[in-house]
């Protein structure tokens, strides 16, 4: 088993930055990969970004540009830097840790219990 926890949502006005983070625990060995998806209200939960351990990355293209993730593999820790963050960027965030064995195909296993980010206008 992996778990996951996350921190760093919060409130932001629109224009502004936050960096999500989510670290794992247990069982590391069993993934290759982590990511972070969204849920926003009255919508499915969507891809944000995903990062593999050779540092291969994956956006969504309502986010490229905006959004970078990066992984930290001393700390088993990913992360997700936010900026520019438009109202729409409202949801809450899940961070979320798996295996990758074709780019940008991703099995997902493990899931974190979700942080909330809202991007006031």
């Amino acid at each position: 088993q992996v778990q996951l926890v996350e921190s760093g949502g919060g409130l932001v006005q629109a224009g502004g930055s936050l960096r999500l983070s989510c670290a794992a625990s247990g069982s590391i060995f069993s993934i290759n990969a982590m990511g972070w998806y969204r849920r926003a209200p009255g919508k499915q939960r969507a891809l944000v970004a995903g990062i593999t351990d050779g540092g291969s990355t994956n956006y969504a293209a309502s986010v490229k540009g905006r959004f970078t993730i990066s992984r930290d593999n001393t700390k088993n820790t990913v992360y997700l830097q936010m900026n520019s963050l438009k109202p729409e960027d409202t949801a809450v965030y899940y961070c979320a840790a798996g295996t990758s064995r074709a780019t940008n195909v991703y099995e997902w296993k493990y899931w974190g219990q979700g942080t909330q980010v809202t991007v006031s206008s």
